[in-house]
């Protein structure tokens, strides 16, 4: 592994179902600015079930503080679960906002 080579064993990859009242309180918008802001790859979604989903890509520990945020959320939302699941790391670069799935 080249010294420029992020190393695996550092990285972590979940794609997360956000709960509660997510939508309608500008949710997706407010993941992708943070998102962007500490640098993780990825994209986020709304869901016809009324949540928010997101696939998080990045180092552990970013990842990490990702997910305690979105606990929080923008200022209107009320979180009731956020659940992570492993997930394969995006095909493109970058942090984007997906169509409503």
């Amino acid at each position: 592994m080249s010294a420029t080579s992020p190393d695996p064993s550092h990285s972590k990859c979940v794609r997360v179902v956000i709960e509660g009242r997510v939508q309608g309180v500008w949710f997706r918008a407010w993941t992708a600015e943070q998102a962007r802001s500490l640098g993780l790859e990825g994209w986020v979604r709304n869901r016809m079930d009324g949540s928010v989903e997101a696939l998080f890509s990045g180092p552990k520990s970013v990842v990490n503080e990702m997910l305690e945020a979105c606990w929080d959320g923008p200022p209107a939302a009320a979180v009731r679960s956020v659940t992570p699941h492993p997930a394969s790391p995006p095909e493109s670069s970058g942090f984007r906002q997906l169509p409503t799935l």
